[in-house]
Protein backbone atom coordinates (compact mmCIF):
# COMPACT_ATOMS: atom_id res chain seq x y z
CA UNK A 1 0.00 0.00 0.00
CA UNK A 2 1.37 3.44 -0.98
CA UNK A 3 2.53 5.73 1.80
CA UNK A 4 -0.31 8.23 2.39
CA UNK A 5 0.20 11.90 1.58
CA UNK A 6 -1.22 14.23 4.23
CA UNK A 7 -1.79 17.94 3.54
CA UNK A 8 -1.69 20.58 6.27
CA UNK A 9 -1.64 24.37 6.47
CA UNK A 10 1.67 26.06 7.25
CA UNK A 11 5.37 25.50 6.73
CA UNK A 12 7.23 22.27 7.41
CA UNK A 13 7.63 21.92 11.17
CA UNK A 14 4.22 23.37 12.05
CA UNK A 15 2.11 22.09 14.93
CA UNK A 16 -0.18 20.55 12.29
CA UNK A 17 2.72 18.44 11.02
CA UNK A 18 3.49 17.37 14.59
CA UNK A 19 -0.18 16.37 15.03
CA UNK A 20 -0.05 14.36 11.78
CA UNK A 21 2.92 12.36 13.08
CA UNK A 22 1.21 11.81 16.43
CA UNK A 23 -1.88 10.42 14.71
CA UNK A 24 -0.37 8.49 11.80
CA UNK A 25 3.30 7.88 12.64
CA UNK A 26 6.48 9.17 11.01
CA UNK A 27 6.24 7.08 7.82
CA UNK A 28 3.69 9.35 6.14
CA UNK A 29 4.47 11.90 3.42
CA UNK A 30 3.45 15.47 4.14
CA UNK A 31 2.27 18.31 1.90
CA UNK A 32 2.51 21.81 3.43
CA UNK A 33 0.01 24.29 1.94
CA UNK A 34 -0.34 28.05 2.23
CA UNK A 35 -4.04 28.21 3.14
CA UNK A 36 -6.79 26.11 4.71
CA UNK A 37 -8.70 26.26 1.42
CA UNK A 38 -5.69 24.75 -0.33
CA UNK A 39 -5.54 21.72 1.96
CA UNK A 40 -9.22 20.93 1.35
CA UNK A 41 -8.66 21.29 -2.40
CA UNK A 42 -5.64 18.98 -2.27
CA UNK A 43 -7.90 16.14 -1.10
CA UNK A 44 -10.94 16.89 -3.26
CA UNK A 45 -8.66 17.00 -6.33
CA UNK A 46 -6.96 13.73 -5.41
CA UNK A 47 -3.53 15.32 -4.97
CA UNK A 48 -3.38 14.24 -1.31
CA UNK A 49 -4.96 11.25 0.44
CA UNK A 50 -5.86 13.19 3.58
CA UNK A 51 -5.75 16.63 5.11
CA UNK A 52 -5.30 17.43 8.78
CA UNK A 53 -7.42 20.37 9.88
CA UNK A 54 -7.29 22.24 13.21
CA UNK A 55 -10.85 22.69 14.39
CA UNK A 56 -10.58 24.17 17.89
CA UNK A 57 -8.12 25.22 20.58
CA UNK A 58 -8.76 25.13 24.32
CA UNK A 59 -7.58 28.75 24.70
CA UNK A 60 -8.38 30.42 21.37
CA UNK A 61 -11.65 28.58 20.66
CA UNK A 62 -13.04 27.40 17.32
CA UNK A 63 -11.27 27.77 13.98
CA UNK A 64 -14.35 29.17 12.24
CA UNK A 65 -12.92 29.09 8.71
CA UNK A 66 -12.58 25.32 8.91
CA UNK A 67 -16.15 24.82 10.09
CA UNK A 68 -17.27 26.68 6.95
CA UNK A 69 -14.92 24.62 4.77
CA UNK A 70 -16.29 21.40 6.26
CA UNK A 71 -19.73 22.42 5.08
CA UNK A 72 -18.54 23.60 1.66
CA UNK A 73 -16.56 20.46 0.79
CA UNK A 74 -17.74 16.87 0.53
CA UNK A 75 -15.03 15.38 2.75
CA UNK A 76 -15.45 12.98 5.65
CA UNK A 77 -13.98 13.01 9.14
CA UNK A 78 -12.23 9.66 9.60
CA UNK A 79 -10.21 10.39 12.75
CA UNK A 80 -9.28 13.08 15.24
CA UNK A 81 -6.24 13.89 17.34
CA UNK A 82 -5.61 16.27 20.23
CA UNK A 83 -2.16 17.86 20.42
CA UNK A 84 -0.70 19.52 23.50
CA UNK A 85 0.74 22.82 22.25
CA UNK A 86 4.24 23.27 23.70
CA UNK A 87 6.02 26.49 22.73
CA UNK A 88 9.79 26.20 22.45
CA UNK A 89 12.48 28.87 22.22
CA UNK A 90 14.49 27.86 19.15
CA UNK A 91 17.74 29.25 17.72
CA UNK A 92 20.43 28.21 15.27
CA UNK A 93 23.54 26.38 16.52
CA UNK A 94 26.00 28.91 17.93
CA UNK A 95 23.32 31.16 19.44
CA UNK A 96 23.21 30.85 23.23
CA UNK A 97 20.17 31.78 25.28
CA UNK A 98 22.02 34.77 26.80
CA UNK A 99 22.64 36.10 23.26
CA UNK A 100 18.95 36.23 22.28
CA UNK A 101 17.69 39.79 21.72
CA UNK A 102 14.76 39.19 19.33
CA UNK A 103 12.14 36.47 19.16
CA UNK A 104 9.98 35.86 16.07
CA UNK A 105 6.70 33.94 15.96
CA UNK A 106 3.02 34.02 15.06
CA UNK A 107 1.17 36.65 17.15
CA UNK A 108 -1.01 34.00 18.84
CA UNK A 109 2.09 32.10 19.98
CA UNK A 110 3.71 35.30 21.26
CA UNK A 111 0.53 36.18 23.17
CA UNK A 112 0.54 32.74 24.83
CA UNK A 113 4.07 33.33 26.18
CA UNK A 114 3.58 36.64 28.02
CA UNK A 115 5.16 35.38 31.24
CA UNK A 116 8.41 34.52 29.45
CA UNK A 117 8.65 38.02 27.97
CA UNK A 118 7.79 39.62 31.31
CA UNK A 119 10.71 37.72 32.83
CA UNK A 120 12.97 38.74 29.93
CA UNK A 121 12.08 42.40 29.24
CA UNK A 122 15.16 43.02 27.07
CA UNK A 123 13.98 40.51 24.47
CA UNK A 124 11.97 42.10 21.63
CA UNK A 125 8.85 40.33 20.34
CA UNK A 126 8.51 40.37 16.55
CA UNK A 127 5.38 39.01 14.86
CA UNK A 128 5.75 36.65 11.91
CA UNK A 129 3.22 34.90 9.66
CA UNK A 130 3.85 31.37 11.00
CA UNK A 131 5.53 29.66 13.95
CA UNK A 132 7.48 27.17 11.83
CA UNK A 133 8.00 29.86 9.20
CA UNK A 134 9.87 31.93 11.77
CA UNK A 135 12.38 29.08 12.28
CA UNK A 136 12.68 28.68 8.51
CA UNK A 137 13.48 32.40 8.29
CA UNK A 138 16.24 32.03 10.88
CA UNK A 139 17.82 29.23 8.83
CA UNK A 140 17.64 31.26 5.60
CA UNK A 141 18.58 34.77 6.79
CA UNK A 142 20.57 33.96 9.95
CA UNK A 143 19.90 37.27 11.80
CA UNK A 144 22.28 37.70 14.76
CA UNK A 145 20.80 37.40 18.27
CA UNK A 146 17.50 36.06 16.95
CA UNK A 147 15.36 33.13 18.04
CA UNK A 148 11.85 31.85 17.32
CA UNK A 149 8.95 30.27 19.17
CA UNK A 150 7.69 27.12 17.49
CA UNK A 151 7.23 23.36 17.79
CA UNK A 152 9.95 20.80 18.46
CA UNK A 153 9.38 19.45 14.93
CA UNK A 154 10.38 22.86 13.53
CA UNK A 155 13.74 22.60 15.32
CA UNK A 156 14.28 19.18 13.72
CA UNK A 157 13.29 20.26 10.22
CA UNK A 158 15.55 23.33 10.12
CA UNK A 159 18.53 21.89 12.07
CA UNK A 160 18.02 24.34 14.94
CA UNK A 161 18.37 23.94 18.71
CA UNK A 162 15.79 24.20 21.48
CA UNK A 163 17.10 26.64 24.10
CA UNK A 164 14.09 26.46 26.40
CA UNK A 165 10.86 24.53 26.36
CA UNK A 166 7.38 25.14 27.85
CA UNK A 167 7.30 28.89 27.30
CA UNK A 168 3.49 28.91 27.25
CA UNK A 169 1.64 30.59 30.13
CA UNK A 170 -1.06 27.89 30.26
CA UNK A 171 -0.07 24.24 30.24
CA UNK A 172 -3.64 23.14 29.42
CA UNK A 173 -3.27 24.33 25.83
CA UNK A 174 -4.54 21.76 23.33
CA UNK A 175 -5.57 21.90 19.68
CA UNK A 176 -8.02 19.38 18.24
CA UNK A 177 -7.56 18.29 14.62
CA UNK A 178 -9.75 16.37 12.16
CA UNK A 179 -8.30 13.97 9.60
CA UNK A 180 -10.39 14.29 6.43
CA UNK A 181 -10.75 11.95 3.45
CA UNK A 182 -12.82 11.74 0.25
CA UNK A 183 -14.03 8.32 1.39
CA UNK A 184 -16.13 7.77 4.49
CA UNK A 185 -14.73 5.20 6.90
CA UNK A 186 -16.09 3.96 10.22
CA UNK A 187 -13.57 2.09 12.35
CA UNK A 188 -14.69 -0.67 14.75
CA UNK A 189 -13.62 1.63 17.63
CA UNK A 190 -15.63 4.64 16.41
CA UNK A 191 -17.41 6.25 19.35
CA UNK A 192 -18.07 9.82 18.21
CA UNK A 193 -20.25 11.40 15.51
CA UNK A 194 -20.08 14.88 13.99
CA UNK A 195 -23.04 16.36 12.11
CA UNK A 196 -24.17 19.67 10.65
CA UNK A 197 -27.78 20.76 10.19
CA UNK A 198 -29.99 23.77 9.62
CA UNK A 199 -33.51 24.27 10.87
CA UNK A 200 -36.52 26.38 10.16
CA UNK A 201 -36.55 29.81 11.79
CA UNK A 202 -39.47 29.02 14.08
CA UNK A 203 -39.98 29.28 17.86
CA UNK A 204 -38.64 26.17 19.59
CA UNK A 205 -37.01 24.78 16.44
CA UNK A 206 -33.54 24.32 17.97
CA UNK A 207 -35.08 22.91 21.15
CA UNK A 208 -36.84 20.23 19.10
CA UNK A 209 -33.57 19.36 17.36
CA UNK A 210 -31.62 18.98 20.59
CA UNK A 211 -34.42 17.03 22.27
CA UNK A 212 -33.87 14.06 19.90
CA UNK A 213 -30.59 13.47 21.75
CA UNK A 214 -31.86 14.19 25.26
CA UNK A 215 -34.77 11.76 24.83
CA UNK A 216 -32.25 8.97 24.13
CA UNK A 217 -29.67 9.95 26.76
CA UNK A 218 -27.07 10.75 24.09
CA UNK A 219 -24.19 12.89 25.33
CA UNK A 220 -23.48 16.03 23.27
CA UNK A 221 -19.81 17.07 23.47
CA UNK A 222 -19.86 20.20 21.28
CA UNK A 223 -22.33 22.66 19.75
CA UNK A 224 -21.20 25.40 17.35
CA UNK A 225 -23.19 27.72 15.07
CA UNK A 226 -22.09 29.40 11.84
CA UNK A 227 -23.94 31.85 9.56
CA UNK A 228 -25.82 30.35 6.64
CA UNK A 229 -24.42 32.36 3.72
CA UNK A 230 -27.05 34.16 1.66
CA UNK A 231 -29.73 33.84 4.34
CA UNK A 232 -29.21 36.55 6.99
CA UNK A 233 -29.76 35.54 10.63
CA UNK A 234 -30.05 31.86 9.79
CA UNK A 235 -27.40 29.35 10.88
CA UNK A 236 -25.79 25.98 10.43
CA UNK A 237 -25.40 24.06 13.68
CA UNK A 238 -22.48 21.70 14.18
CA UNK A 239 -22.81 19.02 16.84
CA UNK A 240 -20.48 16.32 18.15
CA UNK A 241 -22.03 13.53 20.18
CA UNK A 242 -21.00 10.23 21.72
CA UNK A 243 -22.03 7.12 19.80
CA UNK A 244 -21.70 5.11 16.60
CA UNK A 245 -23.87 5.43 13.48
CA UNK A 246 -24.53 1.68 13.69
CA UNK A 247 -26.08 1.95 17.17
CA UNK A 248 -29.87 1.73 17.19
CA UNK A 249 -30.36 4.81 19.40
CA UNK A 250 -28.06 6.90 17.18
CA UNK A 251 -29.83 5.73 14.03
CA UNK A 252 -33.16 6.69 15.54
CA UNK A 253 -31.86 10.05 16.78
CA UNK A 254 -30.56 10.94 13.32
CA UNK A 255 -33.78 9.80 11.66
CA UNK A 256 -35.81 11.87 14.13
CA UNK A 257 -33.51 14.87 13.56
CA UNK A 258 -34.04 14.56 9.82
CA UNK A 259 -37.78 15.02 10.38
CA UNK A 260 -37.39 18.36 12.21
CA UNK A 261 -34.60 19.94 10.10
CA UNK A 262 -34.45 21.18 6.53
CA UNK A 263 -30.84 20.04 6.07
CA UNK A 264 -28.80 17.32 7.80
CA UNK A 265 -25.41 15.83 6.98
CA UNK A 266 -23.25 13.37 8.89
CA UNK A 267 -19.66 14.67 8.68
CA UNK A 268 -18.09 11.56 10.14
CA UNK A 269 -18.13 8.76 12.68
CA UNK A 270 -14.71 8.17 14.22
CA UNK A 271 -12.72 7.22 17.29
CA UNK A 272 -12.49 9.98 19.87
CA UNK A 273 -9.01 11.42 20.47
CA UNK A 274 -7.21 10.10 23.52
CA UNK A 275 -7.13 12.58 26.38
Amino acid sequence: MATPLVAFQGERGSFSEEAAYKLLGRKIRVLPCETFTAIFESVTSGKANYCLVPIENTLAGAVYENFDLLQANNLHIVSEVSLRIVHNLIALPGTARKDVRQVYSHPVALAQCRRFFAQNPKIERITYYDTAGSVKMLAERRPPGAAAIASRIAAEVYDARILKTHLEDHRENYTRFFLLSKTARVSPKANKISIVFSTRNLPGALYKCLSVFALRDIDLTKLESRPLHGRPWEYFFYIDFVGNVKEKRCKRALAHLGEVTNFLRVLGCYESAKR
